[in-house]
């Protein structure tokens, strides 16, 4: 076993003797380390109660045989972090939480690891870790929260309570109604309950094979849930005690068939935004090279079947799960061609194919089947032009409005500008609203824009503007919202050098994100360009600018 190199000889004495203070006894020595990654954090909805959950895995470790040793990572709550500098920190937090589980892993090396992630970057960050330590890994996250109601029983969740804050802004509710939204919008424990990046990820982790079926949908705080961990943990345990665990290193799992089967179910599910920008920074992990503009190639292979809030629907994780989960997207999926997914071996043990054989759609009104898409094309696209060289994505998914949209450009140099912007009366129907310097590099940090988003949603503008930046979307956002813009102002993207009143053309369908301006103008306008470069306090957020790449290369940091 790995761990043999600190439990086993003679000169291993002081090692053995550490390991005795913490409560091993002589027997357990012979037993495999577990290393167990938890996400618990008392600020997250999905994961305050993750110490619960890991107490529950660590007893069916023990029961199994094996010894379990649980450390902890870092967490970043989106949602509070959004509307202030806090939001800074959210997308470094990825490479923090990657590079936790990388040291202490190897520190002690460790024989296996169960990871528990739920939320937000938690879920990339402790993958990308995972890969970078390569042993035998089971993932099984905390689970989603339950849908809010309203007391005449509309679904709502924190999409709503975003957008609720615009319709305030615009005098459509009052402060009852608003009141009502915050108290009931986020009901339980959880990530949260629509198809955000969370719950994204939760998902994608059954495509790639590394959880167990279920992951993504079975409710948080349900006895459903918790035997879910409890056979996370067993199957850890049988893994690392078979004849051959190293068969399922996590880079036997998670390699180019599994990030090509995630960004197809991304597209069948509509994912988040956000799952590009995280696959892409796995993809690089696992040494899988992918370009971005296959992703376009996948979308139009795969046909969207899975619509869930806030791509306008109250479809909820929960309702998913009941209509026959992630498998039963999968299944039906495979109906469109048999090499829409790639057969992989998965952690339980079978491959992907035989997983999802005979997993039925139980409500095709939740979950529709080929035959009666919500389109023939994937519910995210990329797209590419002077604007965006190396890509920009936008949630087609959640598009509201025309597919094809051109308007006169209202540029902004920070996401507090815009919200500014938009409040005052700036933003009209028909403009482009550009918020630039929110990069990888620029915000740093790549601030998401669900206030801003939000606030057009709620002032009734949703289907009348588009909205283009180099920062990213919650999963919360809806609407003609492109991000990710690479390359980034901060390194002269062109969309530093957008002015008001510049023409912006957008066509999804055929994939075009341009400037109406000569190369002749653009020339004059480079020739004294400087990016704008914000003053920072923090001495990581100074080192991580210095280091990211672009949202079109996944936002990881530059190894030399």
């Amino acid at each position: 076993m790995r761990s043999d190199e600190v439990k086993k000889g003679y000169n291993r004495a002081p090692h053995r003797s550490l390991l005795r203070a913490t409560g091993l006894k002589e027997e357990d020595f012979d037993k495999p380390f577990i290393g167990v990654a938890n996400s618990y954090i008392e600020l997250i909805p999905g994961h305050f109660f993750l110490d619960k959950v890991s107490a529950i895995i660590k007893d069916e470790i023990r029961a199994n045989g094996c010894v379990p040793f649980e450390f902890n990572t870092i967490g970043v709550d989106d949602g509070i972090a959004m509307g202030h500098d806090g939001m800074l920190f959210s997308l470094p937090s990825r490479e923090l939480i990657a590079a936790s589980i990388e040291t202490v892993m190897n520190a002690h090396k460790l024989d296996a690891m169960i990871a528990i992630p739920n939320c937000d970057k938690i879920v990339p960050g402790m993958i990308m870790g995972a890969l970078r330590v390569n042993v035998p890994t089971v993932f099984v996250s905390g689970g989603p929260m339950a849908a809010g109601h309203l007391s005449d029983g509309t679904p709502i969740d924190l999409a709503t309570a975003f957008e609720a804050v615009g319709q305030y802004e615009a005098g459509e509710i009052d402060e009852a109604k608003l009141t009502e939204i915050e108290c009931n919008a986020c009901p339980s424990g959880g990530s949260c309950s629509g198809m955000f990046t969370a719950n994204s990820m939760n998902t994608l982790m059954e495509a790639m094979g590394i959880a167990l079926p279920g992951n993504g949908t079975i409710l948080a705080l349900t006895k459903e849930r918790e035997e879910l961990y409890r056979a996370a943990a067993r199957r850890i345990c049988e893994i690392v005690k078979s004849e051959n665990p190293e068969r399922y290193n996590i880079r036997n799992i998670l390699n180019e068939n599994a990030v090509r089967n995630a960004f197809a179910v991304d597209m069948a599910m509509g994912g988040s935004t956000n799952t590009i920008l995280h696959m892409l920074a796995i993809a690089d992990e696992a040494g899988v090279d992918f370009d971005i503009a296959e992703l376009n190639d996948i979308s139009k292979r795969v046909s969207h079947i899975a619509k869930i809030s806030p791509s306008l629907t109250t479809v909820h994780m929960e309702d998913i799960n009941k209509a026959g989960g992630v498998s039963a997207v999968m299944n039906e999926m495979r109906k469109r061609g048999e090499d829409i997914l790639r057969d992989n071996l998965t952690v339980t043990g079978e491959s992907l194919i035989e997983r999802i054989e005979g997993a039925k759609i139980l409500d095709s009104e939740i979950i529709h089947t080929i035959d009666n898409p919500y389109s023939e094309v994937g519910g995210l696209a990329v797209l590419f032009g002077n604007l965006a060289e190396e890509g920009a994505v936008i949630k087609t998914a959640g598009i509201v409005g025309e597919r094809v949209f051109t308007g006169k450009a209202v540029c902004f140099d920070s996401q507090d500008e815009a919200i500014a912007g938009i409040t005052g009366g700036k933003v009209k129907a028909g403009d482009v609203v550009v918020i630039r310097y929110e990069g990888p590099k620029g915000g740093p940090g790549m601030q998401e824009m669900l206030a801003p988003t939000s606030l057009i949603m709620g002032m009734g503008l949703g289907d009348k503007v588009a909205l283009i930046t180099d920062g990213r979307f919650s999963g919360a956002t809806r609407g003609a919202s492109i991000g990710h813009v690479s390359p980034e102002a901060a390194e002269g993207g062109l969309i530093a050098l957008l002015q008001d009143g510049d023409e912006i053309h957008i066509d999804v369908d055929n994939y075009i994100l341009e400037a109406k301006i000569s190369e002749e103008e653009i020339a004059r306008r480079r020739e004294n360009f400087e990016p704008k470069v914000k003053p920072l306090k923090s001495r990581w957020l100074r080192q991580y600018r210095a280091l990211v790449t672009n949202a079109g290369k996944g936002a990881v940091l530059a190894a030399e």
